[in-house]
């Protein structure tokens, strides 16, 4: 499949991930529906900020992915969905694990009958590389076992399994991408590299993390992008799911002290209980194999291994630290 020519659905657009590929796309000349969460306020969260000309060039819908109805409008007359709306923020799963049922699982159970009903030609669904939970094997591949080690792992193991089920009852054409730890501009500071980039930025001399021994594959925002359009594009990845990680494993701890290095401050590492996870919940190691992603369509990380993390987190930086960004978040304080 050529996207060109193609109308495409992209829920999750006002999201960080969302934002950066809804953009994307406009840039290539795409017709984009922008599904984006309905507020009283009638922001467009990222989209606010794109450049006049994507905003020009989007179809903006506001709605609620647990609405079968709304997301059915949404999507008639598209031939792509590019499923990104879901509920991420681990710690907040812990508070209220429903939620993350009913926005991730139904949400995606939405998506997939509206696609089988209305004859959608492509649904790329989101999934996430916490559905492995701590890696049995490294690096790891697509026939690792999963592990809900959250309510929200567990719940988008089954938004997973919704989606693919639905190719194997139905034919409905659907691929599963499984990113690794995006990170880049725009993210939300409950994640780790911009927690520590916003407190140094704020002028902090101790930065608070949880567990620092973890290891992660973070993956650059515009590696991910060009992976949901290189999938969306691939007929070979039709019910498959499909990893996307940079290949380079580093700990929490020293990502932490490369920002501190890039940013050129002094700056010591404190442990804050409140971030901390439950023992048996934390993901002690993740790691990616993206052969099959290489194969079946050619993508490989602009911003892989250890050199393009620097570069990625140089980039992350440069935005972060510009007030008019780092305004917008709240570096003094811990947030679900």
């Amino acid at each position: 499949m050529n996207l060109d020519g193609k109308r495409i659905l992209v829920t999750g657009a006002d999201g960080f991930i969302g934002s950066h590929l809804t953009e994307r796309l406009v840039a290539r000349g795409c017709d984009v529906r922008a599904f984006v969460q309905y507020n009283s306020l009638g922001s467009r969260g990222w989209l606010d900020e794109a450049p006049a000309a994507v905003r020009k060039g989007l179809d903006v819908f506001a709605g609620d992915i647990r609405d079968p109805h709304g997301v059915r409008t949404a999507m008639t007359d598209c031939d792509v969905v590019l499923h990104l709306a879901a509920l991420i923020a681990i710690p907040y799963s812990y508070h209220s694990p429903q939620t993350y049922v009913e926005t991730n699982v139904l949400g995606t159970l939405n998506v997939v009958q509206a696609a089988r009903d209305l004859g959608v030609e492509r649904v790329v669904h989101t999934s996430t590389s916490e559905v492995y939970g701590t890696a049995r094997f490294v690096p790891i591949t697509e026939d690792h076992p999963l592990q809900g080690q959250s309510p929200y792992s567990a719940s988008k193991i089954g938004a997973d399994q919704i989606a693919l089920s639905f190719h194997a009852a139905f034919g409905t054409p659907v691929t599963v991408i499984r990113p690794f730890n995006t990170y880049g501009p725009r993210q939300s500071a409950r994640a780790v590299i911009p927690t520590v980039i916003s407190q140094i930025a704020a002028g902090a001399d101790q930065i608070r993390l949880g567990a620092v021994h973890p290891t992660r594959d973070f993956t650059f925002v515009g590696d991910t992008a060009r992976a949901f359009e290189a999938l969306a594009e691939c007929d070979a990845a039709v019910g498959r799911v499909v990893n996307a990680g940079s290949g380079f494993e580093v700990s929490i701890g020293d990502t932490a002290r490369t920002i501190i290095e890039l940013m050129g401050r002094e700056v010591s590492i404190v442990t804050d209980e409140q971030r901390l996870r439950p023992e048996a919940s934390e993901v002690e190691r993740l790691w990616a194999d993206s052969a099959l992603m290489r194969s079946l369509t050619g993508w490989t990380p602009a911003y892989g291994g250890g050199e393009g993390f620097r570069r990625g987190l140089g980039e992350t930086i440069a935005w972060f630290s510009d007030p008019a960004n780092l305004g917008r978040y709240s570096p003094d304080r811990y947030v679900l």
